[in-house]
């Protein structure tokens, strides 16, 4: 069966927050509240929900209860929930999320519902996901300190003080207002305040993701944040292809676990073993190795980059690209590793490294550059 492309107009709504935050109550909610909304044509919009639940680090297993806090929805031909396991998949979704979300919008779903699993302050890959991501908070969930901390409040769209009947709500309200009060962006969140079991304060919710909505289509980053999706998607997927591919030789593993060999450089004689880099171990006895190379001691061709900058770059690749856009200024990354990988004399593939430390014969010798 082939697949049409993605409707242009499908919403990608993603729902995080920490474990017992209620991200289930108050995605039943949004999908009671999207359901009851009438298009131009006369139909009701259709609304499709992904939940991901936590895959246990023994069994394997998943108890993927999310959904039954969404059996009211359960007859209606309209919702199609989808649970999924995390199968050790990090950042809150699962690996198959993507695809799962292409394939809804290319089915003619209006809207998409993702619910991750219950996450941490550095699991964010939600916001690579979705058009808008809505980051549930309970309250008491700290202090100011801990609100203007850097992590999953930074992603966050909306921002959802769900139970927000608990005495402390007050005080988790006005933290997160200060917190967004420090934003240079264009675009601020705005702190809804919710009851998801009574539907207290869903209304407000929807109309805030609305607003979200008609910033995202009137800047232009709503194409943005699909063109860096779609990268991230072809660069996951050629990744997991690669190492799939790559099995590690007993032998090599043998050799790092005795310290014959660096796992760096044990990696980069994998590399080329599979062609990835250049092996030059066969080169003629006594000559000197080109000036843009450096020879790892399993014999295996450097890249003539500083490592620091290399491993930069790789990060800025795979890692979500929503920051140098309009509005998103709270979003931007470093443009320089906090070690300052920039580019200099060091650096320069005609020129010697200014600091190397020289190991045994047997291992050679190391850049360390930056």
């Amino acid at each position: 069966m082939e697949l049409g492309p993605a409707g242009s107009s499908t919403r990608v709504i993603g729902l995080t927050g920490a474990p017992g935050a209620g991200k289930s109550t108050v995605t039943s909610a949004l999908v009671r509240a999207f359901r009851a909304r009438v298009g131009a044509d006369g139909q009701r919009s259709r609304v499709a929900v992904l939940a991901v639940d936590p895959s246990s680090p023994f069994t394997g297993g998943a108890l993927l209860g999310d959904r039954v806090r969404m059996q009211e929805h359960a007859t209606d031909d309209g919702v199609f929930i989808r649970s999924m396991g995390s199968r050790g998949q990090l950042g809150g979704l699962a690996a198959a999320t993507p695809r799962a979300i292409r394939v809804l919008a290319a089915a003619g779903y209006e809207v998409i519902l993702v619910e991750t699993v219950g996450v941490g302050q550095a699991e964010v890959e939600i916001a690579s996901a979705a058009d808008t991501t809505a980051v549930l908070v309970v309250p008491g969930m700290g202090d100011s300190v801990q609100a203007a901390k850097a992590g999953l409040l930074e992603v966050a769209d909306v921002l959802v003080v769900n139970k927000a009947d608990r005495p402390d709500t007050r005080a988790t309200l006005r933290d997160l207002r200060h917190m967004v009060s420090l934003a240079r962006a264009e675009w601020k969140p705005p702190i809804v305040p919710t009851v998801g079991t009574t539907g207290e304060g869903v209304d407000d919710l929807v109309a805030a993701l609305d607003k979200h909505e008609a910033w995202l289509e009137s800047s232009g980053e709503r194409a943005r944040r699909r063109l860096a999706r779609a990268r991230d998607e072809v660069t996951a997927l050629a990744f997991g292809t690669l190492a799939r591919r790559l099995a590690v030789p007993d032998e090599l593993a043998a050799r790092v676990a005795d310290g014959a060999c660096d796992p760096i450089e044990a990696a980069e004689e994998l590399l080329a073993a599979a062609g990835i880099f250049r092996d030059l171990s066969k080169r003629p006895v006594g000559s000197r190795p080109p000036a843009t190379s450096r020879l790892s001691a399993c014999g295996v061709l450097r890249l003539p980059v500083c490592p620091m900058s290399l491993a930069c770059l790789l990060i800025r690749s795979t890692a979500r690209r929503r920051s140098g856009s309009a509005g998103s200024g709270r979003r931007q990354r470093w443009r320089r590793s906090p070690r300052s990988c920039a580019r200099s004399s060091s650096c320069s593939p005609n020129s010697t490294p200014s600091s190397a430390r020289t190991a045994s014969p047997s291992r050679g010798t190391r850049r360390l550059c930056c």
